[in-house]
């Protein structure tokens, strides 16, 4: 998508940001920069409303040890969005961050689940997120579950995928399905549905993706950009135009 007005990481941080929505805390882990910009939004709109844990941050993480006090806070109903994303993800929301192809001996090995497969039990707004929409990335089933969309019946748990943001569109999840919730600006739904490994439910007239706002890319772009400069220089540089120099 080309527009002379916002840049692809604008439009998906301002639809991310509306989907986190108003709650109290936003976590964002490793090497998300799109995340972390959504989650400095939706705090700035919201006047200091949610508050962000940003992890690689000095000034916007208030962990002292790491991931162990993340999962803790989780556990306690304390975190009420978090953002995932996969090697691989099918259409019931399953992910994959283990490998591709045979156990034991893949043909791709990713970095890991880490701690994907508690937190997407115990954060109640788990949104997933892919810049590579395509059938490699978006597949039918995926090779290794490293965390589950959802759970059998009498499993517990309070936590979950809400949407799933690509470089394409938008879906919503429910009831273990995808849904097209939206088709971003300069896309349409047939090639969506040709790039999409697995098979989702769609009403009749899919909306195109709200373009950001004038108001909300000033925010982006300045003060946004400004605290996201701390933990990704290169990406508010590239993005944004904004300096290291511009957090002193």
């Amino acid at each position: 998508m080309t527009n002379p007005d916002f840049r692809d990481e604008e439009l998906l941080a301002d639809v991310i940001a509306r989907l986190i929505g108003d709650v109290r805390h936003v976590a964002v882990g490793n090497a998300s920069p799109i995340p972390a910009t959504a989650a400095l939004l939706a705090k700035i709109r919201g006047k200091g409303r949610p508050y962000v844990s940003l992890l690689q941050s000095r000034k916007h993480n208030f962990f002292t040890d790491g991931a162990r006090e993340l999962f803790d806070c989780a556990g306690q109903g304390r975190i009420d969005v978090f953002f995932l994303s996969g090697g691989q993800i099918d259409g019931q929301g399953n992910i994959n961050l283990v490998e591709i192809g045979e156990h034991g001996r893949p043909k791709v090995r990713f970095p890991g689940s880490f701690g994907s497969g508690y937190l997407y039990y115990v954060v109640p707004k788990v949104i997933l997120f892919r810049t590579e929409h395509s059938k490699r990335t978006l597949v039918p089933k995926v090779d290794f579950i490293s965390a589950p969309g959802a759970s059998a019946d009498g499993v517990f748990r309070t936590g979950g995928p809400i949407a799933l943001v690509t470089n394409r569109c938008v879906f919503d999840f429910a009831g273990g399905r995808f849904r097209l919730a939206s088709v971003h600006p300069g896309h349409t739904v047939a090639e969506v549905a040709e790039h999409t490994g697995f098979d989702f439910d769609r009403p009749g007239d899919v909306p195109e993706t709200t373009a950001p706002s004038p108001e909300t890319l000033a925010l982006m772009r300045g003060p946004v950009a400004r605290e996201l400069a701390e933990v990704y220089p290169q990406f508010a540089a590239q993005v944004f135009g904004v300096g290291t120099r511009a957090t002193a």
